[in-house]
């Protein structure tokens, strides 16, 4: 009789392609929702450490200082912030030694981290206090290579010295390496910079997941 339901047809229920597409989209829909509230809850946490809101750190085995841009053995005004609150954490007994990291640019005469040391000990930071990584090109390849030189000198303990919007990035790699880290952020130049507070909280919020060292391979 025309016009009757075909045969294997229920009025009123979906087809097996139409259920499935629906639940494809569910699931994607509560991914998207997931991540995106993944990255806003990083993007939060980024923030607040970069915020300094602890107040003064707790003592550490050593103050580290991450490397930044240097002027033919001057540091660079964001290095020299790094390394001026470096100097005052260490003035104030937070830390016995300060570690300095950062190679050097092709055709560079200096690196990051010997010219951090002479600053330093021009302002009256013995040089057995310093300990060096001077190779490193990146955070975590100077903090992987910082690693072995913190555990031959006994540390356990950190206090984190970079710029606010980088200071979660370096705690978490340097966690990851096996350390207790204090973060101890310095205001920098780019402190209003949105886009940049973005790309560190997708790279802290991705290196949490698969790791720093991992995120590091993977975008070299």
């Amino acid at each position: 009789m025309s016009g009757s339901p075909a045969a294997g047809d229920v009025p009123g229920r979906r087809s097996p392609i139409a259920t499935v597409v629906r639940g494809a989209v569910a699931v994607t829909l509560a991914t998207a929702v997931t991540l995106g509230a993944y990255f806003v809850i990083s993007f939060v946490q980024v923030r607040n450490m970069g915020s300094g809101s602890d107040g003064v750190p707790k003592r550490g085995d050593v103050i580290v200082v991450m490397g930044a841009a240097q002027y033919d053995g001057t540091p660079s005004p964001m290095l020299e912030g790094r390394l001026a609150a470096a100097l005052a954490l260490w003035q104030q007994g937070i830390a016995p030694r300060i570690a300095v990291t950062g190679g050097k640019m092709p055709y560079d005469r200096f690196t990051e981290a010997a010219t951090s040391r002479r600053w330093l000990t021009d302002r009256g930071v013995p040089r057995d206090a310093i300990i060096m990584e001077d190779t490193g090109r990146s955070t975590w390849e100077s903090l992987r290579l910082l690693a072995p030189v913190l555990d031959d000198a006994g540390v356990r303990s950190v206090v984190m010295v970079t710029t606010n919007w980088h200071v979660a990035r370096s705690t978490h790699a340097m966690r990851e390496l096996g350390f207790a880290v204090t973060p101890s952020p310095v205001d920098g130049s780019l402190s209003g910079d949105t886009a940049r507070w973005v790309r560190e909280a997708v790279g802290v919020g991705i290196g949490r997941i698969i790791g720093f060292g991992r995120l590091e391979s993977l975008t070299d």
